[in-house]
């Protein structure tokens, strides 16, 4: 498998991984996954619930298998959930199985887009704004370090995301 043939999308929640990812995989003809999709078609029960009957450790495991499976295919661009950057294994696999693009977005934009996403478990909380910054000062730099390509969505629509990655991909 030429790794280079993979596209891997991380980030936050709400930065737009799913709805990017499966337009640049239409764009490049490749087959798109997202891994937290991926855990509820194949167990039948939501994020959520995963969360609330396994915890945080049993979906970051089943997360980390989902990740080291699906990476094995060629010609895929995979959404990853925020927190699959947690496990220094699947960070290693990201990096060394595909070409890792960071949708990093500012916590103003991520509050907008998750205010009213009643299925984000790490975000049932009184404060999500506190959340997401917490999670953001851990996970941030995570993000950066593993990123081949980071890309500010900010105000930009999904055409002009995917015409970045396409146009940078093309030139590595």
């Amino acid at each position: 498998m030429e790794a280079s043939s993979n596209i891997f999308l991380i980030g936050p929640m709400g930065a737009g991984k799913t709805t990017i990812g499966r337009g640049l995989a239409r764009k490049l003809r490749m087959h798109f996954y997202d891994s937290d999709q991926e855990i509820e078609r194949r167990t039948g029960a939501t994020v959520a619930l995963i969360f609330e009957i396994e915890g945080e450790q049993g979906f970051r495991r089943r997360e980390a298998e989902m990740i080291a499976e699906l990476t094995q295919q060629s010609n895929i661009v995979l959404a990853t959930g925020g927190g699959a950057v947690l496990d220094a294994a699947t960070r290693e696999i990201l990096g060394k199985r595909g070409w890792v693009v960071y949708l990093r977005t500012e916590l103003e934009h991520l509050l907008r887009r998750t205010a009213k996403d009643t299925k984000r478990p790490l975000l049932k909380t009184a404060d999500p704004g506190v959340k997401l910054r917490e999670l953001m000062a851990v996970r941030g730099p995570l993000y950066e370090a593993l990123a081949d390509l980071i890309v500010d969505t900010g105000q930009r629509g999904v055409p002009a995301i995917i015409k970045q990655i396409v146009e940078h991909r093309s030139l590595t």
